[in-house]
C-alpha cells in the first residue's frame, strides 16, 4: 500500500512541529516522528478506522492528540489532514470540506 501525503497535511505537520517545538526543544521533532510513524502504519491498518466527516477515516495518533484523516484509493492511502482534536469540530468539518 502506498501512502501520498497531500500538502495541505503536510502543512499541518509542520504548523504541529512549530507548536510543539515552542513549548519544549526537541518536542517538534519528536511529534514529527511519532506522526510519521503513525501514519506509516496506514501500509497496514488502512481502511480499519470509522469513518468521520464525509468519506474521511480518522486514525487518532498514539502519542499526541491529533487525528489523521485519509481515504483509500486503490492501492493508495492518501492523507488529507492531520489535525488536533482539542480544536472546534466546527473548525475541522469546515477544513475537511476545503479538500
Amino acid at each position: 500500500m502506498n501512502i501520498h501525503i497531500l500538502d495541505k497535511a503536510e502543512e499541518d505537520l509542520v504548523e504541529g512541529v512549530e507548536f510543539y517545538e515552542a513549548q519544549q526543544s526537541g518536542l517538534g521533532s519528536y511529534f514529527r516522528d511519532s506522526l510519521y510513524s503513525d501514519i506509516d502504519s496506514l501500509r497496514l491498518y488502512a481502511g480499519i478506522h470509522r469513518v468521520a466527516h464525509g468519506s474521511y477515516h480518522r486514525a487518532l495518533s498514539k502519542r499526541f492528540p491529533f487525528a489523521i484523516y485519509y481515504n483509500v484509493s486503490d492501492d493508495t492511502v492518501l492523507v488529507h489532514a492531520v489535525l488536533d482534536c482539542r480544536r472546534d469540530p466546527t473548525w475541522i468539518r469546515k477544513r475537511l470540506e476545503e479538500e
